[in-house]
C-alpha cells in the first residue's frame, strides 16, 4: 500500500481494525448514534446486521430503527394526561447504514423489533409508513412504562436511549 513508511500508520492500523472489529459491537438491541445523513446525532436500536452485504449494498451495512424527533421534555408538576401528550411527539425512522455511519454505545435495549420491522414492508413506501406506527406505538409503550423492564442493564440503555443526545 504504502511505499515509504516501514510500518503502518495509525490510521492505516485502525482502519483495519475498524473493518473486523465493529461488526462484532453492532448486534441487534444494540443502541447507536447516526453519524452521517439527515439523521446524524440521533439514536437508533440496530434491528439486523449483514456482515458481508448484499448484492445491492456491497458494505456491512445494518438495519436500524431510531427517534427522528424525541418526546417532550416532562415535570413533575404536569398531569398524567399532560405527560402522556408529550410522550406521544416521538417520531421514529427505520433505515439501512452502512456500519461506518453508526457509532455503537455501551447500551443495550431490549425492545423486540425484528417483529415490528419486517424486512419486506419496507421495499414499499406505504407499507413503510405502517412500520413506523407500529414503531411509534412501540417505542411510546416502552417509554412510558420503563418500570417494566427485565433487568437493570437494560432498564439504563432504555433511559439512555429515550434521552436527547446534548452535542
Amino acid at each position: 500500500e504504502d511505499h515509504h513508511h516501514p510500518h503502518p500508520t495509525a490510521h492505516t492500523r485502525l482502519v483495519k481494525n475498524c473493518k473486523l472489529g465493529t461488526m462484532a459491537i453492532i448486534k441487534s438491541g444494540k443502541v447507536v448514534i447516526v453519524l452521517a445523513g439527515r439523521h446524524a446525532g440521533k439514536k437508533a436500536v440496530v434491528v439486523k446486521t449483514f456482515d458481508e452485504g448484499n448484492a445491492d449494498k456491497k458494505f456491512s451495512h445494518c438495519l436500524i430503527a431510531g427517534i427522528a424527533r424525541g418526546p417532550r421534555k416532562v415535570t413533575r408538576g404536569m398531569s398524567k394526561k399532560k405527560v402522556e401528550k408529550r410522550s406521544r411527539t416521538m417520531k421514529p425512522f427505520v433505515k439501512y447504514i452502512n456500519v461506518r455511519h453508526v457509532f455503537p454505545t455501551r447500551y443495550v435495549v431490549d425492545l423486540d423489533l425484528k417483529k415490528a420491522v419486517d424486512e419486506a414492508d419496507l421495499v414499499d413506501a406505504e407499507r413503510k409508513v405502517d412500520v413506523k406506527k407500529n414503531l411509534k406505538k412501540l417505542f411510546e409503550d416502552r417509554y412510558l412504562n420503563q418500570k417494566a423492564v427485565t433487568s437493570e442493564k437494560k432498564a439504563v440503555g432504555s433511559s439512555y436511549f429515550f434521552q436527547k443526545l446534548r452535542f
